[in-house]
């Protein structure tokens, strides 16, 4: 493979924005699907698209209005949640609709569809700025370094929540919390694979790594490299290939995925084990 690519300022700074996305997406998908909140990437990235709809009627940054949007819906959906009996996946169905339906209004009350919009839909990682980059990369590591500070409380909430509650945790600041993280890591997201493919980030390589059943530090690692190989092979394949990187990432993510099943089938991968706390926790 010709290298010379990595000579291009916008691949070097497509891959690492790309790398460091991967690797919070894998951080807090792990337990986005262990408490079954699988669609919550789809629900905020629809919410931010109304977010990004309002922006561009008002003339505002559109990530910003993404952002405060996606926040209010992530703490509606939580309080939604805690003050009624709705279940989580009844609640996020909620939010994704109204999100994406806020911005179809807006749009056809507007011009339509736009070329800025497209990118925020569909990806635009490789038309990325220096700042950023820069921003992406600090974000992303205070992502990072919260969840590892809140570690074992957030394993606690995730495994069982009325035990956290008993033990003396602060259950709901640690829901709102979790959920404006899930949010911010949503919208960061969303300049990688954009607002219609989020969900395949923080979803499938840590499907993949469940897989293998090797407990949680094991499957965290095995996600977060599943993760960066597809975004780095998917920026690499989209450039030779002249495909979508957004499209390209998933596909790569899926194929994993598909692997991996059809090695577990065979027998390759043995029998997974549920990943359980006092393991995880230690």
């Amino acid at each position: 493979m010709n290298l010379e690519i990595l000579s291009y300022g916008f691949i070097q700074k497509g891959l690492i924005t790309g790398i460091a996305i991967a690797i919070i997406c894998s951080l807090m998908g792990i337990f986005l699907v262990l408490r079954r909140y699988s669609l919550f990437g789809d629900a905020i990235s629809h919410m931010a698209f109304g977010g990004i709809s309002v922006g561009m009627l008002v003339g505002v940054y559109p990530l910003w209005t993404a952002f405060a949007v996606s926040v209010l819906g992530a703490l509606g959906i939580t309080k939604l949640r805690k003050s009624t009996k709705i279940s989580g996946d009844a609640a996020i169905a909620v939010l994704l609709v109204s999100g994406f339906g806020i911005g179809v209004l807006l749009i056809s009350a507007t011009d339509g569809f736009k070329v800025d919009l497209f990118s925020f839909l569909f990806g635009s990682i490789l038309l990325i700025s220096l700042e950023d980059t820069l921003f992406i990369l600090g974000i992303s590591a205070g992502i990072v370094v919260t969840l590892t500070v809140l570690r074992k409380q957030l394993l606690h909430l995730t495994f069982d929540e009325e035990q956290a509650k008993v033990s003396g945790l602060n259950t709901d600041r640690l829901n709102y919390i979790f959920v404006i993280l899930a949010s911010v890591t949503v919208i960061m997201s969303m300049r990688l694979v954009g607002v219609l493919l989020i969900s395949a980030l923080i979803v499938l390589p840590n499907i993949t790594s469940m897989l293998f059943g090797k407990g949680f530090k094991k499957t965290v690692i095995l996600s977060m490299s599943v993760s960066v190989f597809s975004v780095v092979s998917g920026i690499f394949a989209s450039y030779y290939l002249d495909l979508a990187p957004s499209g390209t990432i998933v596909m790569i993510s899926v194929a994993i995925l598909v692997g991996a099943l059809v090695a577990k089938y065979l027998g390759i991968i043995g029998k997974s084990k549920p990943i359980e706390y006092q393991a995880a926790r230690n």
